[in-house]
């Protein structure tokens, strides 16, 4: 007989504790390193404290992975508990918090650590997922192998309202971020073997881009109507919010729900105020 299995993630999964909650999931926090002092993401530290520090002083936080020690401590409960162990990770390309739990994993019986080559809710996506298979009653290593399959169709862009921050933290040139804003261009960025590229550029008042970039993005496939995520990192206004979900709606007449989540640090710091992505299971 197979054992009870938990699903877990890391913080950089952006799903809300209201949504981890429901589903049941426990998240293992990345450090955040913001000038001297160091956070836990998800735990006690926050978007608007980004801006508020890049403001100050042009200061941009950076990431530290779970280390093998911290993973030891965080899986040992649950197989201690007569658990079997989904973990789905932020794509190795972006951090070396999957090389970290397979390290942990070594020690322990019972553990699935899963490269998402995803970021955010992408990866949130893929927990949903993988929850919904838990709760039907497959085993660890069968959610594992669905998990592996599902990675071609998990589709993870964003839309960038400003290039100062990617200029900043060393993604783009200052030239390119001048002409950007220059032409009022909006990149939409997409993630592409495991990192972030820009695959199109928008130009117009954000807002307007938004729903362009979205109609777009949902109508380019057949897209699974179960969960679509709108992740921002800065709090959509709730006008704003209905008229996001419209499109969506429109878009995808028969999803199930719209979920609306934050940005954690990994995006926000890279991409600055005024980010939003739509991400979605393709079929």
């Amino acid at each position: 007989m197979s054992k009870p299995v938990f699903i877990t993630s890391d913080s950089t999964c952006d799903l809300t504790p209201e949504l981890l909650e429901r589903f049941n999931v426990k998240t293992a926090p990345l450090h955040v390193l913001l000038g001297e002092d160091t956070y836990l993401d998800g735990v006690n530290f926050t978007q608007e404290m980004i801006f508020e520090r890049y403001a100050k002083d042009k200061t941009l936080p950076r990431t530290a992975a779970v280390s093998p020690q911290e993973f030891t401590d965080f899986f040992t409960p649950l197989v201690e508990a007569g658990y079997e162990v989904i973990f789905l990770s932020i794509s190795s390309g972006l951090s070396g918090t999957y090389q970290n739990a397979v390290i942990a994993a070594q020690d322990l019986p019972g553990i699935y650590p899963i490269d998402t080559h995803k970021l955010t809710t992408g990866v949130g996506e893929m927990v949903l997922a993988a929850c919904k298979m838990r709760d039907e009653g497959m085993d660890a290593s069968s959610i594992a192998k669905a998990m592996e399959e599902m990675i071609p169709r998990v589709n993870v862009s964003f839309v960038i309202d400003t290039l100062e921050y990617m200029w900043k933290g060393g993604r783009c040139t200052g030239v390119a971020a001048f002409g950007a804003n220059l032409l009022n261009l909006k990149p939409c960025i997409e993630m592409r073997d495991g990192k972030l590229e820009v695959c199109k550029k928008y130009r117009g008042n954000i807002e307007k881009v938004y729903h362009k970039y979205i109609t777009e993005r949902l109508s380019a496939q057949p897209v699974d109507p179960n969960y679509i995520f709108i992740t921002t990192s800065n709090q959509p206004s709730p006008e704003l919010a209905q008229q996001l979900e419209n499109t969506v709606r429109a878009a995808v007449p028969d999803v199930k729900e719209v979920l609306f989540t934050r940005t954690g640090c990994t995006v926000t710091s890279h991409c600055g105020p005024g980010t939003l992505g739509v991400l979605f299971l393709e079929k």
